[in-house]
């Protein structure tokens, strides 16, 4: 099969990067072809044999001149489309596996494919949300300015977009979010795609808020990578793994830490709130750990905490911690509650109630034999590996 991957970055910047070369690669192991199209970037790594991308668009850099075209290019872009075409009459794909698009690429990629269709090139569709970009113009569903959760644009009501100055806490670029939903809403191009893969059941939940999406999308939790299952010696810490920011629910968190001094906490990330955490005696910040540095710390921690504040999707952050043997504390928000097993591998708790985390904290740092108890249905805990996710999107690739 001849799949193409399209994505606005092709360089390592995200979850939604990590996912399409992984998915890339298995699917290439696998005897399928497999080519990329996003924007030129100095540090792309993966393409297309015709070498036809859209020219890197920098928002924090570049020349003034040439961000004066970016309001009308993030909207449409002519470009993207004849580029795009170059790929298609050149690779000619069976499915066009569309990520992360919207400013940098935008929807009119889709109504190239559609014309293209109409041409006599029968080839699927396939969108996977890894936000909610397609329902929300700010793609999280969550006003910046009073980090409330909100759900005033589901529906495709997107000027309260503007009203709220959702994207980031600019009028301006809050007016063109909400001129792109807008335009592609009377459009009408979204109802080309022919299948949305949300990677929460909570996801699909707010898609399905647009009726052009509701007959389309199918709930499929992310795949993670198998882990070793093998007994580690505990050490007395509780760990909270990922950015240090607001939505993330590390405000929560720090204070909760202040009123529980007996209790060892590790925090290993960055973000902007990382001065916070500075002199709190019984908080180590160990810094952004990768590889078998993050492996170790996870697997070693008593448990670990995930305290968002925001509808996360479906957090890798969250499936690892209990792949690699170590329960969870995380708050009933968003796509978290469907990875934690309450009362089994872990403990839920109402997100942003510090006095409700404070109590689950308290009860697995103060009962070793209900953390022992946790650890263990933790290692039974089962999660679709690359191989079993690959076998259900291929039947969606194929339209059964």
């Amino acid at each position: 099969m001849r799949i193409l991957m399209i994505n606005k970055f092709l360089y390592p910047n995200g979850g939604s990067e990590t996912y399409i070369f992984k998915l890339g690669d298995y699917l290439k192991s696998q005897g399928h072809e497999v080519q990329y199209f996003g924007m030129e970037h100095e540090g792309r790594c993966v393409g297309n044999a015709v070498n036809a991308y859209t020219t890197d668009m920098d928002f924090h850099g570049g020349s003034k001149l040439s961000k004066l075209t970016y309001p009308i290019k993030t909207i449409y872009s002519s470009e993207a489309r004849k580029k795009l075409r170059l790929v298609l009459d050149d690779f000619k794909p069976q499915v066009l596996h569309i990520n992360n698009f919207n400013y940098q690429l935008t929807p009119s990629i889709i109504l190239e494919i559609q014309k293209w269709r109409k041409e006599g090139n029968d080839c699927r569709i396939v969108f996977t949300a890894h936000d909610y970009q397609l329902v929300c113009p700010n793609h999280m569903c969550n006003n910046p300015n009073t980090g409330e959760n909100c759900e005033k644009c589901l529906g495709g009501h997107f000027f309260n977009c503007l009203k709220g100055k959702c994207i980031h806490s600019s009028t301006a670029k809050s007016a063109i979010g909400t001129v792109e939903a807008v335009f592609w809403k009377l459009n009408g191009a979204y109802k080309y795609i022919d299948k949305i893969i949300c990677c929460s059941d909570f996801m699909k939940s707010k898609m399905d808020s647009n009726p052009i999406f509701a007959s389309k999308t199918v709930a499929m939790h992310n795949f993670v990578d198998e882990a070793e299952k093998k007994d580690t010696k505990k050490k007395n810490y509780a760990l909270y793994f990922g950015r240090f920011s607001k939505e993330k629910g590390i405000d929560t968190l720090i204070n909760v830490c202040k009123s529980l001094p007996d209790v060892q906490f590790v925090f290993a990330g960055t973000g902007p709130l990382e001065d916070e955490i500075k002199n709190i005696s019984n908080i180590k910040n160990v810094g952004f750990k990768q590889g078998q540095a993050l492996e170790t710390l996870i697997r070693e921690a008593k448990f670990s905490i995930y305290p968002s504040e925001w509808y996360e999707n479906c957090p890798f952050s969250v499936m690892e911690s209990q792949m690699y043997g170590t329960p969870v504390i995380g708050s009933k928000i968003g796509g978290i509650p469907e990875l934690i097993k309450d009362g089994k591998t872990g403990e839920l708790f109402e997100s942003g109630n510090a006095q409700a985390l404070k109590s689950k904290i308290q009860k697995l740092w103060s009962d070793d034999d209900l953390t022992d108890h946790y650890t263990q249905n933790c290692k039974n805990i089962k999660f679709d590996n690359i191989e079993e996710y690959t076998q259900k999107l291929l039947k969606i690739y194929q339209g059964s």
